[in-house]
């Protein structure tokens, strides 16, 4: 997932994005643990790209880059 493509989301969209990264995380997570997970480098990226929406996320809240609301002009 690109940072690109993350800054043209809307505010909401990267909330809705975080939780979802977050519940993929644990259950990748679990799933390592019971030796179940295939590919574990899944869990690296998804944990990259977590920090990537977490990071606009704080930004937006700073006001250091300006997140799309939404509106498309």
């Amino acid at each position: 997932m690109k940072t690109k493509d993350l800054r043209e989301r809307s505010l909401a969209d990267l909330r809705e994005l975080e939780k979802s990264l977050a519940k993929d995380l644990f259950q990748l997570r679990f799933k390592n643990f019971t030796n179940r997970l295939d590919r574990t480098s899944t869990i690296r990226s998804t944990r990259r790209d977590l920090a990537r929406v977490k990071t606009l996320l704080v930004q937006q809240a700073k006001g250091l880059n300006p997140v799309s609301d939404g509106a498309k002009e």
